[in-house]
């Protein structure tokens, strides 16, 4: 459904992600907001692992609102607190996210509103235009 560009004159992803992904005409688009590792009872787990799966399943009751799943969304960017939170969150989104990926950035910040807080993820999703 999406093009997926990896141009052979560029170095290839670090990671598990695509350089690009073009979106067929006619499909729309759903912006997730930045989501943080949160649950509904107000529970902030300490490990980012456990921080990035509730990101992503925010994301995820997110898209199905809208009808769509994690497997629609075709950019994601995140940004975590320190270093060494780079491999808890990248363990996470590689088991989510088959090949080929989706477009990612990654970023470390200085922090987020409240300091428990060490990832946020924010994402991109595509479907099919709604025929109402």
């Amino acid at each position: 459904m999406f093009n997926h560009l990896t141009p052979a004159g560029i170095r290839p992803p670090f990671a598990k992600y695509s350089h690009g992904v073009e979106i067929p005409e006619g499909m729309r688009l759903v912006l997730c907001s930045g989501q943080l590792g949160i649950d509904a009872d107000d529970v902030i787990p300490a490990d980012t692992g456990a921080q990035a799966r509730l990101c992503f399943s925010n994301i995820e009751a997110i898209l199905k609102e809208a009808g769509l799943g994690l497997s629609d969304i075709v950019r994601i960017n995140a940004y975590v607190t320190g270093r060494d939170h780079l491999k808890p969150y990248m363990a996470v989104r590689d088991e989510l996210f088959s090949e080929p990926a989706p477009a990612s950035t990654l970023m470390i910040v200085s922090g987020f509103a409240r300091e428990e807080f060490t990832v946020e993820i924010e994402a991109i999703a595509a479907g099919p235009a709604r025929t109402e």
